[in-house]
C-alpha cells in the first residue's frame, strides 16, 4: 500500500525507539496500549511529498507530529471515554496508539511542514527545497 521515496524513508515504531529517539510520547505507551502501524501512502509531485495515514478514532487534541533532526515521528492515540454514570467491576479495555517515522532528506523544507486530519486520515504535506524543485533552463 506504501510507495517509497527517495525523499522520505519509512521506520517502525521500534527502530525508533532502538535507535535512541526518546520523548515522553514514546515512554507514555505502556503496557495497556497496543502500538499500530498506521497504513501510509507516499506520493511525491513536483512540489512535495504527501503522506497520507490512516489513523480512525484519533482526534486532533491526541495527536502529535514533530520533526527532531531529520525524523519525522508521527503519533496519535484513539481515546476511550469512560461513561459517567457507570463503575466498571472489570474492564478488559486497551486503548490504542498509532506510531509511525520517517527518515527525511535533505531536499524538503522540514520548517514548512503542514498538516491535516480530516475523517480519520492524517495528510502531511512536506515541501520541497526551492533548490531542489525542477526547473527550466532557458537557452540563449
Amino acid at each position: 500500500m506504501a510507495t517509497q521515496s527517495k525523499a522520505a524513508t519509512a521506520t517502525d515504531g521500534a527502530g525508533a525507539a532502538a535507535s535512541g529517539t526518546s520523548s515522553s510520547s514514546l515512554q507514555r505507551a505502556g503496557a495497556t496500549d497496543s502500538v499500530l502501524r498506521p497504513p501510509v501512502d507516499i506520493h511525491e509531485t513536483t512540489d512535495e511529498i504527501v503522506l497520507r495515514a490512516d489513523m480512525p478514532g484519533v482526534a486532533r487534541e491526541r495527536l502529535d507530529i514533530r520533526i527532531d533532526g531529520n525524523n519525522l515521528l508521527i503519533e496519535g492515540g484513539v481515546g476511550i471515554a469512560p461513561q459517567e454514570a457507570m463503575t466498571a467491576l472489570y474492564a478488559d479495555v486497551r486503548s490504542t496508539v498509532y506510531r509511525r517515522q520517517f527518515v527525511l532528506s535533505n531536499e524538503l523544507d522540514s520548517t514548512n511542514i503542514n498538516a491535516s486530519l480530516q475523517n480519520g486520515v492524517l495528510t502531511v504535506r512536506l515541501p520541497k527545497r526551492a533548490e531542489h524543485k525542477p526547473r527550466r533552463i532557458s537557452v540563449s
